[in-house]
């Protein structure tokens, strides 16, 4: 059952085309001082940990300013494994599943300090932003493992991440979590719908 739709490229492989001038040196250099695009991977993942402790301590800046630091961070490990000539699907897989920890670690530290202000429609938002998510994420991996494309959506990860980082900054994190509530789920089901279109093409 093949995909005969055309490939599009998503947002995230845009942006790295885009800055491929500034990524490339970085890596480069990251990869002479004998750091590995793993050792980077987890680089990540540490500092949106220590995002979400701040985040759960009511230090919604200096929260929102780790994770803005964060998000090119994770863009390095896919350049110096390129750039070695040595990017693995086994790279690949681990870099995809700490996304997915860095991300819920950050909604566990809003979730937390949402519930020590007692706001129950705040915790809510960041389950059911939560949730979106991480549906963004599968429907795409569940779509690709069936030979589908889903690389579609109006909020795919970098713009979850375009809407967060600015939020916690400014300290408006509820407006970001109503955005990404709404919009993740949406994104979610379009590809579900896309997807469908897809499959019905086969019979």
């Amino acid at each position: 059952m093949k995909n005969t739709e055309k490939k599009r490229v998503s947002l995230t492989d845009h942006l790295r085309g885009l800055f491929k001038w500034v990524l490339d040196p970085i890596g480069g250099f990251l990869n002479k001082i004998g750091l590995t695009p793993n050792s980077i991977t987890m680089l990540g993942l540490v500092g949106n940990i220590v995002a979400a402790v701040f985040l759960a301590r009511g230090e919604i800046f200096w929260g929102g300013i780790l994770v803005f630091v964060m998000w090119p961070v994770d863009a390095l490990d896919g350049t110096m494994a390129r750039l070695r000539g040595e990017p693995t699907d086994f790279g690949g897989f681990v870099d995809s599943v700490t996304d997915r920890y860095s991300e819920l670690a950050i909604f566990a530290g809003l979730l937390y300090y949402f519930l020590q202000e007692g706001n129950s429609l705040a915790v809510m938002l960041v389950f059911a932003s939560a949730s979106g998510s991480i549906l963004v994420s599968y429907t795409r991996a569940r779509a690709e493992a069936l030979d589908f494309d889903a690389k579609i959506g109006a909020l795919t990860r970098v713009e979850r991440y375009l809407v967060l980082a600015p939020s916690l900054i400014f300290n408006i994190p509820l407006t970001a979590m109503w955005i990404i509530a709404i919009m993740a789920n949406f994104t979610a089901l379009q590809r579900i719908f896309y997807v469908r279109r897809q499959a019905r093409k086969h019979f």
